[in-house]
């Protein structure tokens, strides 16, 4: 946000929002990106940590169970953080052949739907910027190595609600991921479902698509939605 959205968004004095900024960015909280300023590393963790504390953690962790054991694969949240898209819950399939990406891991942004998901729900300026510095480096012989060959398919992800990794980040995996949204409409994280592609298809994946955003729909909710008087009575 720069200075300006602050003021609009807050109806605070200019002067006095740009003493508290310069201040919050002294001391770790905001980093400056040219005229505006992005919440740092450390006020990421914070909101991370504060995050996993919530009562929304339980319903959260709930619809992924519900997902888990109606797909019988594996379930992923996932934020967008420095290193690139990190797990912060998971729920792991039965089965015995599966794809262990742990709970901490971090997967690259252009090559994996979690990642598609939330850099096709950047504001254009941004989102053109970070293509710009991305490492766009094969992983498979599907991966996207250009910008334009990435920005197409993010246009599309934009426009269909969904990402899919059709082995663009490991051979013979498949995932589908939606974004989550805050109580603002901005993306928030992605929940994901990802499997080998001899036992999730293409076809079962798409199929799982509705089902993903109606989740994905439940998580804003229990995460954003403050409960009123009466409902904690």
């Amino acid at each position: 946000m720069s200075l300006m959205d602050f003021v609009v968004t807050l109806g605070w004095p200019k002067q006095t929002l740009h003493r508290l900024i310069i201040s919050m960015t002294d001391q770790g909280y905001l980093e400056r990106e040219g005229r505006f300023y992005a919440p740092s590393r450390h006020m990421q963790s914070i909101a991370n940590g504060i995050l996993q504390f919530a009562p929304a953690l339980s319903i959260r962790r709930n619809i992924l169970l519900e997902l888990s054991e109606e797909t019988r694969e594996t379930i992923n949240f996932v934020m967008p953080t420095d290193e690139g898209m990190t797990y912060i819950d998971r729920i792991d399939t039965n089965w015995p052949f599966r794809i262990l990406l742990p709970v901490g891991s971090h997967v690259p942004f252009h090559c994996t739907a979690s990642g598609k998901a939330y850099l096709a729900h950047l504001r254009s300026g941004k989102k053109q910027r970070l293509l710009a510095e991305l490492k766009l480096n094969a992983h498979t012989e599907k991966t996207h190595t250009s910008v334009a060959s990435l920005d197409s398919d993010l246009r599309a992800v934009r426009k269909h609600g969904f990402a899919l990794d059709d082995e663009e980040f490991l051979e013979n995996m498949l995932a589908i991921a939606v974004p989550v949204f805050d109580d603002q409409g901005r993306y928030f994280a992605s929940l994901a479902i990802h499997g080998p592609k001899q036992r999730f298809s293409r076809d079962m994946a798409l199929g799982a698509a509705d089902r993903l955003k109606h989740c994905a729909e439940r998580i804003t909710k229990a995460t954003f939605e403050h409960p009123s008087y009466d409902d904690a009575t």
